[in-house]
């Protein structure tokens, strides 16, 4: 029985390594061509579930416009008809279809879509905003840190085309950082980023380069198909750090990189600041060339040069001489990841929006952060804001009924 069991698990596993898609296909329902070839798809037996649910995004869409008629269900009704204008509700949209779930979602048109999902972003950002940001172009290299600010930048809607590179795929050991499970390990990382972000919003444009950044191929990653307005730099590689700079100040395009270690920012405004040091002049005049084929222990001055060795968390200054001897690489933590996408993508925000974001380091380090010298209310409040009578008595009046 067992020899049996492993020998239909073996073929499953040969047969079946999983899809390699990572784009989505769309379907505009207005369109007799998208039509028909949904017709193929849907005969084709790949397509494992439907999720319909654009009549309700029609209602949280007609409320998001107008709050007052969310609690009137014949209200909404109106307001949806009115917007469909005569249109029948099941021409209605685009069908995304996702080949490496198999799943078919109906969604609002892309402009709707775009007004819906970023709704609850007002006023922090506003409409006209979520619209230049959506016009900007992002590169991303090196998908650990950068998966998480590639994927938040996605979420909060800043950027409309990315490209991102990575040469490596999915481990075990990345799962101790990378919102991903299992089933995705040996999946290439350009395609799990470009699945997550796919899924968060399939208008999007995304470019992979899946062999990573080389020397030849910098300035078409930066260049091709029009500048990028910002670049993200993410990698573990110190030869690709440089020359991906030294290419990016001679286009006058800003870069950002977090370290995930206490927070650590680096803004180069090289688009406002075209004879800036790379890297803050923190490495001299070392050049790309240089730093190409070095090993792992000769790296090791030149990014505590680079971090600066009294700046960094006790834990990574003690973990850097293990590298390669009892520990295979940079340490990095999910909360550190986690806390880096979100500096990057909210620096990106600002910069792209025109908002003074200077060149610089910043440390947003929540062991400096969450102690004593920064804490409020270690001592409870002594009173509570008086409510005004009304108040009181409207939610006295919730209870009970």
């Amino acid at each position: 029985m067992h020899d049996e069991l492993w020998h239909e698990l073996t073929r499953l596993s040969a047969t079946s390594p999983g899809s390699p898609d990572w784009r989505p296909v769309l379907f505009d329902l207005s369109a007799e061509e998208d039509e028909a070839a949904l017709h193929r798809l849907l005969r084709s037996g790949s397509v494992r579930r439907v999720h319909d649910s654009v009549e309700r995004q029609l209602a949280e869409l007609m409320a998001a416009r107008d709050p007052a008629v969310s609690g009137s269900d014949a209200e909404l009704d109106r307001r949806i008809r009115l917007h469909l204008a005569g249109r029948e509700l099941t021409r209605y949209g685009t069908f995304v279809w996702y080949p490496w779930s198999g799943v078919l979602v109906r969604a609002l048109p892309a402009a709707e879509f775009g007004e819906l999902r970023t709704d609850r972003n007002r006023n922090k950002i506003t409409r006209a905003e979520q619209r230049r940001l959506f016009g900007t172009r992002i590169g991303v290299i090196g998908l650990s840190v950068g998966n998480a600010a590639a994927v938040t930048m996605a979420l909060e809607g800043v950027g409309g085309f990315f490209r991102l590179a990575d040469f490596d795929t999915l481990e075990m050991t990345n799962l101790n950082r990378i919102r991903a499970g299992l089933p995705d390990l040996g999946v290439e990382k350009t395609v799990l980023s470009a699945r997550q972000m796919a899924e968060i919003n399939p208008y999007l444009d995304i470019e992979r380069y899946p062999h990573g950044v080389r020397r030849d191929t910098v300035d078409d990653f930066l260049l091709a198909g029009g500048k990028l307005d910002l670049l993200v730099e993410e990698c573990d590689d110190l030869h690709v750090k440089v020359a991906v700079r030294e290419r990016a100040r001679a286009h006058g395009i800003p870069v950002l990189m977090d370290t995930s270690d206490r927070g650590l920012l680096d803004v180069e405004r090289f688009d406002l600041e075209p004879d800036r040091p790379i890297l803050h002049g923190l490495l001299g005049d070392v050049r790309a060339e240089d730093l190409d084929g070095l090993a792992a222990e000769a790296k090791i001055p030149i990014v505590l040069a680079l971090l600066g060795e009294r700046l960094l968390s006790p834990r990574m200054v003690a973990s850097l001489p293990e590298i390669g001897k009892t520990i295979s690489s940079w340490p990095q933590l999910a909360s550190g990841v986690s806390l880096g996408g979100g500096i990057v993508t909210d620096a990106a925000r600002r910069l792209l929006l025109g908002e003074p974001v200077a060149s610089g380091r910043y440390y947003v380090d929540p062991g400096t952060l969450v102690t004593d010298d920064h804490r409020m209310y270690g001592d409870p409040a002594v009173s509570a804001p008086a409510l005004a009578p009304s108040t009181v008595a409207g939610a006295d009046a919730g209870y009970g009924r």
